[in-house]
């Protein structure tokens, strides 16, 4: 069947009225529509034609204008959070103990004792400015110094300060310093971190003490790292001496139930129902009673006075199989006190991609994980921590003493890595760095956070603390003499204040049945439509496709027409044509053939012969073959 033919059939059968040009279509859907305002145009007279000309295009603009407000909106995926209040049995948190300072000063001290020497020696210039480093018996060491030195900046001349190093032997240089022994002076002590050519870059402090304090933990970072874990770990502060009585509800507990970490900011840390190898144990009731109590010996007595400048236990409340980051959510407990903490829990549920941008495991985060060697969940501050641990070790060739270092990669020492320092102090303090980091680290869809009440009093009190310290002697080193004081002692508390809990969830403020409801709402309201309008609208769309291939193929025929013509003017006889012609010739054939053995002459196109005109020649004529016409003839 012809293509055109089957196509203007096909769209007559599915229009079902006149359309077979885009006039009689458009007059047609007009004339058909369940819209207000097309029937008005083609109905009403000239001008009022023109006013619902102009009214349907207008109230049509407004209605796709709003449409894609609302499509905008939709795509924005904005969440609503909602706040709904529980009462469950929950699981009781995870709680990390450590000791505020990370080594015992008795173990360690032989690894510092020339740093101990120096600093001595620095603040002893810095308060008494006329001392002289010479003096002192043995010799300084000078080549730890000489790495990371502290100076003073004299900034009297705030055009031209003067730099000078703590040690600077020549006169000038104690002209300067005699001049920086004042009040304001001290307030200007700088780090010079080298990069290896001699060039410093300075980290100000406006005191000595953070000075100081810093200068000795970067010395000590630089030691420790080369002494292995193993050893750290025996240096810490050991279970049995330092948790001496555990309580969880009415059951008994000790060392033993805890597990233990080593965690570079405090040595050996200490975890209560992690949920690491034991099912998380659930609080039966809340309230003091039904929590966990513990008394702590922090041995204040052996604090390495230069890195540790506070005293007491850091401690941490966390979900179970998470590390604990003390340094960002820990807390202190005072030594010589009774520290109750009363816990409240905030479960907080996020919506993930592509309402935020949050990770359920961290498997779709690009930063390796580190912390994962503890198997440990996933955390953005373990994120952060691994994504700067990672570039240093990139940048620096070496890893940072407080993080755990990647495959391959050993931690940065002065006698390895002599422009550590600077390149780490470079690197903490670059924004371009630390931007990066927030960018590829994400949020964890579910998380839970516990809030907490805190109060503290003296404990044991003046009455009672003789008996109490003369037992836990006793019960720790078995003798009768009291080797516990107030200053190392500490009580703890730790409990739910009660079993009601807050769910901040997030939910869609979009959603899908929204878009649809508020399209038709405006679509309605401005044209006075709905969906079958929208599918009399879809019809017309596909009826001027149709015509529009119709009228193709015409166009695309008449070209090769046109060119055929082109390329024969004579046109080539139709096989119909030849086929006619062929008939006859047969025809005429057979009746001279006839005449002939009758002796009578053929009439040709039914007239007699004239006289003396000669009987016609059959064998002239000849029929064209028909593998001889052209591609382009009319076979119809």
């Amino acid at each position: 069947m012809n293509l055109k033919k089957y196509l203007v059939r096909a769209l007559h059968r599915l229009q079902k009225g006149p359309g077979y040009t885009y006039k009689e279509l458009l007059v047609w859907y007009c004339d058909n529509t369940n819209t207000h305002g097309p029937k008005r145009i083609i109905k009403e007279g000239p001008k009022k034609k023109l006013i619902w000309f102009f009214l349907t295009l207008l109230f049509a603009s407004l209605v796709f204008w709003q449409w894609g407000i609302l499509i905008n909106t939709y795509l924005s995926y904005n969440v609503t959070s909602s706040l709904s209040i529980g009462f469950k049995t929950m699981k009781f948190p995870a709680v990390t103990i450590c000791n505020a300072n990370p080594f015992k000063y008795s173990e360690v001290k032989p690894l510092l004792r020339e740093l101990d020497r120096l600093i001595e020696a620095a603040l002893e210039r810095i308060l008494q400015p006329g001392n002289s480093s010479e003096d002192v018996f043995p010799p300084l060491n000078l080549e730890l110094w000489n790495q990371i030195p502290l100076v003073l900046i004299d900034e009297h001349d705030k055009d031209n300060p003067i730099i000078l190093d703590i040690f600077e032997t020549n006169q000038t240089a104690m002209g300067n310093e005699t001049a920086m022994g004042n009040e304001t002076a001290m307030g200007n002590e700088s780090l010079c971190s080298q990069q290896g050519s001699g060039n410093c870059t300075y980290r100000n402090f406006t005191s000595a003490a953070q000075a100081v304090t810093e200068w000795y933990i970067l010395q000590s970072t630089s030691i420790l790292s080369k002494v292995p874990l193993h050893e750290r770990i025996r240096m810490g502060y050991q279970a049995e001496d330092m948790i001496l009585a555990c309580l969880y509800g009415a059951e008994p507990c000790n060392y033993k139930n805890f597990t233990q970490i080593y965690h570079p900011d405090h040595g050996n840390c200490y975890i209560f129902n992690w949920g690491m190898d034991e099912e998380a144990l659930n609080s039966s009731n809340p309230g003091a009673e039904f929590g966990l109590k513990l008394i702590l010996d922090i041995s204040q007595q052996d604090y390495i006075p230069y890195l540790s400048s506070a005293a007491g236990a850091r401690l941490m409340l966390h979900q179970q199989k998470s590390f604990p980051f003390l340094k960002d959510q820990g807390i202190y407990a005072m030594a010589g006190t009774e520290t109750s903490i009363g816990v409240l829990v905030d479960e907080l549920e996020r919506m993930g991609y592509p309402y935020s941008d949050c990770t359920m495991n961290g498997s779709d985060v690009p930063v390796k994980n580190l912390y994962s060697q503890y198997n440990t969940s996933y955390s953005i501050q373990a994120c952060l921590r691994s994504c700067f641990q990672n570039h240093m070790a990139e940048i620096c060739g070496c890893g940072h003493y407080m993080f755990p270092l990647p495959e391959g990669v050993t931690y940065c020492n002065n006698e390895d890595n002599p422009g550590w320092a600077y390149c780490y102090s470079s690197l903490r303090s670059s924004i371009k760095q630390r931007q990066i980091c927030i960018d590829s680290c994400k949020e964890t869809c579910n998380d839970t956070q516990y809030k907490m009440t805190i109060s503290m009093a003296d404990w044991p009190s003046e009455a009672s603390e003789d008996w109490i310290f003369h037992i836990l002697s006793y019960e720790r080193d078995m003798s009768t003499n009291v080797t516990l004081d107030r200053n190392g002692i500490i009580k703890l508390n730790i409990y739910f204040q009660e079993y009601n809990y807050r769910t901040i969830s997030e939910s869609a403020a979009t959603t899908i049945v929204w878009l649809l409801s508020s399209l038709g709402g405006q679509f309605g309201f401005w044209m006075g439509g709905s969906v079958l309008c929208l599918i009399e609208f879809g019809e017309i769309i596909i009826d001027s496709l149709w015509i529009t291939i119709i009228n193709i193929i015409s166009w695309c025929k008449g070209l090769q027409q046109r060119r055929a013509r082109a390329r024969f003017p004579d046109a080539p006889p139709t096989v119909s044509e030849l086929v006619e012609a062929h008939t006859n010739l047969e025809a005429h054939t057979n009746l001279g053939f006839q005449h002939e053995a009758a002796g009578a002459v053929p009439e040709a196109e039914g007239l007699p012969p004239e006289p003396g005109t000669p009987p016609p020649n059959y064998d002239s004529l000849r029929v064209q073959p028909l593998d001889s016409l052209g591609p382009d003839s009319d076979t119809e």
